[in-house]
């Protein structure tokens, strides 16, 4: 989308933005020169993860999973960012800015515990009888993208099912299905541009955005609730995909309670 006409770059819009590039700088220096990937070690993992830090619940909102990623957070927070600055002072934006995005690992972290939880529940159950059918019943349940090579594993074990080499191997199977889930790391401002983007069309509402795809005006109001509801629509048909749509939801919806705290007194909010 496009917009212009709001002057320059405020101070905290320009260091977010400066951090950010540094950070993806250098996750790409220490990655080729030392072999160290430090969106794994300062990315969010799950507290129950064997990786989880605290300090993993500021420091991923910092880190991003490529060239693309940052550009579109940074783009955004450009875009968007700078106008809130600009009305709100540099201190409330950046009380506003870290806010949501505590806010969109806490709803996502949230969501991630209740994924997890009947993961592990289904998981037990399958310990606990385990069968063809049941690694079927799991498999679906909880892995988005099951390879080829899981059914053909599903199809051979049928054939014998009470096959202790094959009893084993599911075991192994569905115990690193919860491993690999709980040690996936999130990273990424999302949560915090989200929250932006949600108080751009709160305090703007009938400021009309330029689409690129398709190039079509559309009011900010309209653009914040049609992104809204296509990731809560995500968020609840695509569980364990790679992107963090409550995450999302989170930013904008902290984002939400905050302005609205804030405005608690005022008869017009702007």
């Amino acid at each position: 989308m496009v917009l212009g006409g709001f002057g320059g770059i405020p101070r905290v819009v320009k260091n977010l933005l400066i951090i950010n590039i540094l950070m993806l700088f250098a996750d790409f220096v220490a990655s080729s020169t030392f072999n160290i990937q430090l969106t794994r070690v300062l990315g969010l993992y799950y507290f129950e993860s064997e990786y989880f830090e605290p300090y993993q619940i500021v420091t991923h909102m910092f880190m991003h999973g490529g060239l693309t990623h940052l550009f579109f957070n940074m783009f955004a927070l450009w875009m968007f960012g700078r106008v809130l600055e600009s009305v709100w002072g540099s201190q409330r934006f950046l009380i506003y800015y870290f806010v949501t995005g505590l806010g969109a690992a806490a709803l996502h972290t949230f969501v991630n515990y209740l994924e997890l939880s009947s993961m592990m529940n289904s998981a037990q159950v399958f310990m606990n009888n385990p069968t063809p059918e049941m690694l079927s019943a799991f498999i679906n349940d909880h892995i988005s993208r099951p390879s080829r090579q899981v059914y053909d594993f599903i199809i051979s074990w049928s054939d014998q099912p009470n096959n202790q080499a094959y009893i084993t191997q599911a075991i192994n199977m569905v115990e690193n299905s919860v491993r690999q889930q709980m040690n996936i790391p999130t990273v990424g401002a999302s949560g915090a541009v989200f929250g932006v983007l949600l108080a751009f069309g709160m305090l703007f509402p009938n400021t009309r955005l330029m689409l690129l795809f398709p190039p079509i005006p559309i009011k900010a109001k309209y653009f914040v609730i049609a992104y809204g509801l296509i990731e809560l629509y995500l968020g609840l048909t695509r569980p364990g995909s790679n992107i963090a749509h409550f995450a999302h939801l989170g930013g904008m919806l902290f984002g939400f309670l905050l302005i609205k705290y804030w405005n608690r007194n005022a008869r017009k909010f702007f």
